[in-house]
C-alpha cells in the first residue's frame, strides 16, 4: 500500500523526468543567483512549454535562476536544464555587466575586476575543488 500523496509525488517525478528528457544535469554551470535575459535566438523545436514561460518572464525583465524556478513551480535542477537548452540556442543570454562589456581597448582600472571580486572567486573555487592543483602565476 502506498503512502498518502504517493501517486501525486510519482506523477510530479515522471513529469520532471519527461520535462528534462531524462537528463539530470545542465550543460552550463549556473548558480542560483545567475541572472538571465532574453536573447535574439529562438528555442528549438519540441521544447517544453516551460521554455516559453521562461522566455516570457525574461522578456519582461532579467530574472535569476531561483526566481524562474519559483515562478514555474519546478525543481531548480530541471529549470537549469531548460535554461541550458535556451542558452544553447541564444534564446537566453547571461548579460555582461557594464565594466566587463568594455571594448578591449579601455585601459581604465575600473574596467578590470576588483581585487575583492578576484579574492571571492578564488575562495569559492578553493571551496568547490579543495584538491585542485595550484599553478604558479603566469608571467
Amino acid at each position: 500500500m502506498s503512502a498518502p500523496g504517493g501517486a501525486a509525488e510519482d506523477s510530479a517525478f515522471v513529469r520532471t523526468y519527461t520535462l528534462t528528457r531524462g537528463r539530470t544535469r545542465p550543460r552550463h554551470l549556473l548558480g542560483l543567483e545567475t541572472v538571465l535575459d532574453a536573447g535574439s535566438g529562438r528555442p528549438g523545436p519540441g521544447q517544453a512549454e516551460e521554455c516559453e514561460q521562461i522566455l516570457a518572464l525574461c522578456r519582461e525583465h532579467r530574472r535569476s535562476v531561483t526566481e524562474l524556478a519559483g515562478r514555474l513551480g519546478r525543481p531548480v535542477t530541471a529549470v537549469k536544464i531548460l535554461i541550458s537548452d535556451l542558452l544553447d540556442t541564444n534564446a537566453l543570454v547571461v548579460p555582461v555587466t557594464a565594466p566587463y562589456a568594455a571594448s578591449g581597448t579601455d585601459t581604465d582600472a575600473d574596467a578590470r575586476p576588483s581585487p575583492q571580486l578576484l579574492a571571492a572567486l578564488s575562495a569559492g573555487l578553493k571551496r568547490k575543488w579543495p584538491d585542485a592543483v595550484a599553478f604558479s602565476q603566469a608571467g
